[in-house]
């Protein structure tokens, strides 16, 4: 396995080892590039994972500090909790559930498409569906996502049965399991879905796709790829020139390391990202590195989020099966008519009993909440996915006062519903309870958004450089060899999951940064 002296400056360095950091490393060893992957947290492999939720919480959240503020449910009910992500080797690739759906191409032009709504910054992406395709289809190979390449969709549980039956009552067209990066039969060295449930604590059969074992290996065996767990990035060091020229981490034993390197590419997730960039403030960039725009953490989206749960007369278990392949994509389509812009989906979700205590009612008791946890076995779920929007007050600082362990100030993450926000989910909990009442439910729960899965913008696309961040290619526009490679780059949500274009993203850009380093523009 390969192993880089921290004064080689001819290599990549690459912070944080998810969707967009594992896929972006091994893209790039496969080229012959030298990649040093810098991942804050441990390696945990498939067999450490626990099928537990409070457990598995403990071995692969991100718990470090955090601060929050804003209208949002999160700051009352999770005010240090403002994000679900994962702290180990192939990030929150272990969590996910698997969706993989591609952007329509309203959702690259928001602002066409939508047009100056108040209170929104809304912004059309620099790239289009049309150049994203072949990229899209990259991803989909790579990560074999289902209901694409001839690869058959996953069978349905029974929380999917239910929400089949009541959205074909509904009148529903486009239902079914789903296009989900999780294997339906054997493909590249690993097994097909053992329908053990358990999604979100880590894949015990390997069949869903996460970085973990399926980019970060490849990469390594190449000789070109060295992953470097519990090693915390604190700040990247810039020349005189502004170009940057390494990374200053924490170790494993908090010592401070410094890696050289020719490229910096940041992917630590939409909330550590920008806080990365933010405190590596010098006198040259007093503002944090690539915000001149000062846009660096603003137009924070974490998706117009909820769910819908039902009980009914006979058992479910909803907890059998795949968490989340089914889906529901017929309210995906931007129809203003229904009183907001964009659209949304739903998706089955189930929740074990310890966090669905905690999640449907925070903090409440009496009759009604123990009523509810009385129906957990006969209960079906549904997660509701939409796009929010973005706005400049939305956004990740610095915590004036409060600071890591390393002396470094932690991320406060600042969040207001958008009046289209709560338009839109109010339309999903209502067409969420009638699916399940088609079909007899005989009580309806919906429930408050949970602390974050879906972190994107704080680092967004622009095609010019006072809109946003990056470029079309993720490369900053102040700093030519520092790049964003994660969700962060993103200048509007959609109305679906975010990791297939986090890979396809990371793919283009790997393709990019190579042909740029063989041309020596980097």
């Amino acid at each position: 396995m390969a192993k880089f002296d921290l004064n080689d400056d001819s290599v990549v360095v690459i912070v944080g080892s998810g969707a967009g950091g594992g896929t972006l490393g091994n893209e790039l060893a496969q080229k012959g590039v030298k990649v040093v992957i810098l991942e804050a947290g441990p390696r945990v492999e498939i067999e450490d994972f626990i099928n537990n939720e409070w457990e598995s919480f403990a071995q692969l959240a991100w718990t470090n500090m955090r601060t929050t503020s804003g209208d949002w449910r999160v700051a009352k009910d999770f005010p240090n909790l403002p994000a679900w992500i994962v702290k180990s080797v192939g990030g929150s690739t272990v969590h996910w559930a698997g969706a993989s759906l591609r952007f329509d191409e309203h959702e690259f032009r928001t602002r066409t498409t939508y047009g100056d709504l108040p209170g929104a910054n809304l912004l059309d992406w620099p790239i289009t569906l049309a150049e994203m395709e072949p990229w899209y289809a990259k991803a989909e190979d790579k990560m074999g996502v289902t209901r694409t390449n001839n690869i058959p969709g996953l069978p349905g549980n029974n929380n999917f049965k239910v929400l089949e039956a009541g959205a074909r009552k509904c009148g529903y067209k486009e239902v079914h399991t789903g296009r989900m990066a999780i294997n339906s039969e054997p493909r590249d060295n690993r097994g097909s879905c053992q329908q053990i449930g358990f999604c979100f604590q880590g894949c015990k059969s390997g069949a869903k796709w996460s970085t973990l074992y399926t980019e970060i290996p490849k990469g390594e065996a190449t000789g070109n790829l060295e992953v470097r767990p519990n090693s915390m990035a604190l700040k990247i060091e810039h020349a005189p020139s502004g170009k940057v020229t390494g990374v200053v981490y924490a170790d494993a034993d908090g010592k401070t390391q410094r890696q050289k390197a020719r490229i910096v590419a940041v992917a630590g997730n939409s909330l550590e990202s920008p806080r990365l960039l933010l405190n590596s403030a010098s006198k040259m960039f007093p503002d944090g590195l690539a915000n001149s725009s000062g846009q660096v953490g603003r137009n924070y989206m974490r998706h117009m989020t909820g769910s819908v749960y039902a009980a009914f007369e006979k058992s479910v278990h909803m907890y059998r099966g795949t968490t989340m392949a089914g889906i529901i994509r017929d309210e995906a389509v931007h129809d203003p008519k229904r009183g907001f812009m964009g659209g949304y989906e739903m998706e089955t979700l189930s929740l074990g009993l310890p966090f669905m205590a905690a999640f449907l009612n925070p903090g409440g008791w009496g009759r009604t909440f123990t009523s509810a946890m009385e129906n957990y076995p006969r209960m079906a779920g549904m997660w509701l996915v939409g796009e929010d929007m973005p706005q400049e007050t939305n956004r990740v600082t610095l915590d004036s006062t409060i600071k890591d362990k390393h002396g470094m100030p932690v991320a406060s993450v600042h969040y207001d519903d958008h009046p289209n926000d709560i338009a839109m989910r109010n339309h999903a909990y209502k067409q969420g309870a009638a699916i399940y009442e088609a079909v007899g439910a005989t009580a309806v729960y919906p429930t408050p958004p949970y602390p974050s899965t879906h972190n994107m913008g704080t680092n967004r696309m622009s095609a010019k450089a006072r809109d946003g961040v990056v470029n079309k290619f993720g490369q900053t526009h102040d700093i030519k060899n520092l790049f964003v490679s994660d969700g962060s780059q993103f200048t509007s949500g959609a109305a679906c999951n975010p990791t297939l274009t986090i890979v396809a993203l990371a793919i283009r850009q790997a393709d990019h940064i190579a042909g740029a380093m063989q041309k020596k523009e980097i």
